[in-house]
């Protein structure tokens, strides 16, 4: 193992198995929330910032724009269970119902599975404030695919703890 990765505070967990960025380009467990950004289905230019909080399932889409989602009237829309596929993907079915706190009958539930553990529930529409720093998050990550590949440390990444003793 290269000493940058025995160095790191942060553990990189690999994808639980590979998924197709075109219609969920970025998903997060984050802020006590399942969120991401969606593609629109109808407009190329148009994403949706879609989230589920934890424990209580309350759930938010809305544009790039901050317009709330037509689908989204009462239970989860297409955007939110997209989020939910691909977060499964990512992070494999065990972690996301861990992390949104969802009971499955299932002990190997799938994407299919726990829309459906929450939507039992009749979670109610939530707060659409945190669109913007997800979004905002999506962005940041986009700048890094620009940046040619480089051994060098990124200044904005100099959070990380110091790995040599100063002089």
């Amino acid at each position: 193992m290269p000493v940058w990765e025995r160095s790191s505070a942060a553990r990189v967990v690999p994808p639980a198995r590979p998924r197709k960025l075109a219609k969920v380009p970025f998903v997060e467990l984050a802020d006590g929330r399942l969120q991401g950004v969606v593609s629109s289905g109808s407009d190329t230019g148009r994403v949706y910032v879609s989230s589920i909080a934890a424990g209580t399932y309350a759930f938010a889409c809305s544009t790039n724009n901050n317009r709330p989602c037509g689908g989204a009237r009462g239970t989860f829309c297409n955007h939110i269970r997209a989020l939910v596929t691909e977060a499964v993907l990512q992070y494999g079915a065990q972690r996301v119902a861990r992390y949104l706190k969802a009971d499955t009958s299932d002990p190997e539930p799938d994407a299919h599975a726990l829309v459906a553990a929450m939507t039992a529930t009749r979670p109610a529409p939530g707060d659409t404030s945190a669109a913007a720093p997800v979004f905002s998050r999506f962005l940041r990550h986009l700048a890094y695919l620009e940046l040619d590949p480089a051994t060098g440390p990124l200044p904005e990444m100099q959070w990380f703890p110091p790995t040599r003793a100063a002089a």
